[in-house]
């Protein structure tokens, strides 16, 4: 479909080259005056025959479970058998699922080759990025009229979403959830920590350097393991710090507001000199894992549940609700003592608000630029609709395909089957169980890509099935967290967003990894982006 050449807002990396690409649609005819009433009323009905998709392309990052090796094929046949029925017409879902952790630099490589899908998950800062461009369909008035209004329960989230002039340009079906930090408990055991008195940043340190100079794994060697691993020091994408925020604490690394309502430079303040300083102590200590400067999401969390835990760390902060029982399964499954401890936010996280929940991810919708909105209402008819339907598409972004992630015929399965972690399951016809992953047999499936716990819309067919762990990470979390600060939204942030990111990154190399000066290192990020972050922080406060 031939997209519209978008504004000079796109000359960043990242949205570069926003060309048009692929096919047209014909206005139909209107009657004339003079053609027979057959004919009119044959024109009329041409004119209003609804918009039929022949396929509908899709870009997803990690947060869709049902990835190619895990029912992927299974999940894609039964959505397109469900929506066809809805939608009376066949239609071909093509799924592009992006990793995780370089998603965003990923989704710019695919709009500066032209290549546009009709949908897209976008996180909060790219959807402000990409929000004034023109490039997303404004769905309000198809929002407005969702047939899932009627069981919609935090209609907040998206209303929130919406721009000074009413325009929705991304539906959230969650909202956001955040991290906790998570403690292995044997390790505590080993090192004789209890985990109530862990309250402080002095206390959380001393923990991180008992289990790097201990021996918490038990191998009889000390000092061949680490306080904490994380996927990064700063992360590309709000709220940045999640992953860290023990070290972190008070500074919030980015373009934010200040308590006066006034946009300022979070990276340039004392807080996060302050951050990088501690930073930079713990990694030289080796309170903190050295790959985590290059660690991805993967990466990280496939080394701390590891079945060789040395080189692992006893501290990840990771996200909340069902990765609390995800990281407990891998750590069963690896054969490595799972029980966790969720550490309550230190005493200078918890004076900042405590953890933070993020602003929610959500999809996207590419307008063609024609002025005729009838292909964009068909994919949101086809996808968002469907999505929130409260039944059978619903359940299928829930938890799954039927009888491959999910079922309610009778069955009996064990997991890890002559082992001290071996587990029976039965259930009776009709009732609804997870089933074994299809990639891991030992493993009990969990979500797709909807959270149970944190969907917008009510699940009205019966089916709910969440792990007390689940429920009780969840409950911890929304109990000891604030929300992240709102991303900025303005022409020069949408196209320097990457070049920011990158002198961040060398500050963070400079201090962090290579112990440099914090003075010298932030004044080379000034002479870099300086009068860049002047210009965005103009933009943003009206000057």
């Amino acid at each position: 479909m031939k997209r519209k050449v978008l504004s000079l807002l796109l000359a960043s990396a990242m949205v570069l080259s926003m060309a048009a690409c692929g096919e047209k649609t014909t206005d139909a005819p209107s009657a004339s005056a003079d053609v027979s009433t057959e004919s009119a009323s044959a024109s009329t009905e041409e004119a209003v025959e609804p918009y039929k998709l022949e396929t509908l392309t899709m870009v997803v990052n990690g947060t869709l479970t049902a990835t190619v090796d895990n029912g992927q094929a299974d999940f894609e046949a039964q959505w397109e058998s469900a929506v066809s029925e809805k939608m009376g017409y066949d239609v071909d879902l093509v799924i592009s699922q992006l990793d995780h952790s370089g998603y965003v630099d990923a989704v710019g490589r695919l709009f500066a080759a032209g290549e546009y899908p009709d949908t897209i998950i976008m996180s909060a800062e790219q959807f402000k990025q990409y929000a004034p461009t023109g490039l997303l369909w404004d769905m309000s008035e198809a929002y407005a009229n969702a047939d899932f209004q009627s069981h919609l329960t935090l209609p907040a989230i998206n209303e929130n979403l919406k721009d000074e002039n009413g325009a929705l340009y991304g539906f959230a079906p969650t909202y956001g959830n955040g991290c906790v930090t998570y403690v292995k408990k044997a390790w505590l055991d080993a090192v004789g920590v209890d985990p109530a008195t862990v309250t402080t940043y002095d206390a959380y340190y001393d923990m991180l350097m008992k289990f790097h100079e201990g021996d918490p794994d038990g191998n009889g060697v000390a000092g061949d393991t680490y306080g904490v691993i994380a996927a990064g020091y700063l992360g590309n994408e709000a709220p940045y710090i999640n992953y860290l925020p023990e070290f972190w604490q008070d500074a919030y690394p980015a373009i934010v507001q200040d308590e006066n309502g006034t946009w300022i430079d979070g990276f340039q303040t004392e807080e996060t000199k302050a951050a990088l300083l501690r930073l930079q102590k713990g990694a030289a200590d080796g309170a903190i894992d050295p790959e985590t400067f290059t660690a991805s999401t993967k990466i990280a969390r496939e080394k701390w549940f590891s079945n060789e835990q040395m080189g692992s760390a006893g501290v990840f902060t990771y996200w909340a609700g069902s990765w609390y029982q995800t990281l407990t399964d891998n750590l069963e499954k690896n054969e490595v003592d799972s029980a966790l401890v969720q550490l309550p936010p230190i005493a200078e996280v918890a004076a900042v608000g405590g953890y933070l929940n993020r602003e929610a991810p959500v999809w996207c919708i590419i307008d063609d630029g024609d002025g005729d909105n009838s292909r964009e209402q068909a994919v949101f008819d086809a996808f968002i609709e469907t999505m929130m339907d409260g039944d059978t598409v619903q359940t299928l972004w829930t938890y799954g395909a039927e009888d491959v992630h999910w079922s309610t015929k009778a069955e009996e399965f064990v997991t890890n089957a002559g082992t001290d972690k071996e587990k029976a399951y039965s259930y009776e016809e009709g009732v609804f169980h997870l089933k074994q992953s299809p990639n891991d047999p030992n493993s009990v499936w969990k979500k797709n890509h909807l959270d149970p716990a944190l969907v917008v819309c009510s699940l009205d067919n019966g089916y709910v099935d969440q792990s007390p762990l689940a429920v009780e990470g969840n409950k911890f979390f929304t109990s000891n967290c604030i929300d992240a600060p709102m991303s900025p939204a303005s022409e020069t942030y949408t196209n320097e967003a990457g070049n920011i990111y990158d002198a961040k990154m060398a500050v963070v190399s400079a201090v962090v990894v290579d112990g440099g000066d914090v003075d010298a290192a932030m004044e080379t990020y000034k002479a870099t982006v300086g009068a860049t972050i002047d210009q965005i922080l103009a933009e943003l406060n009206g000057q």
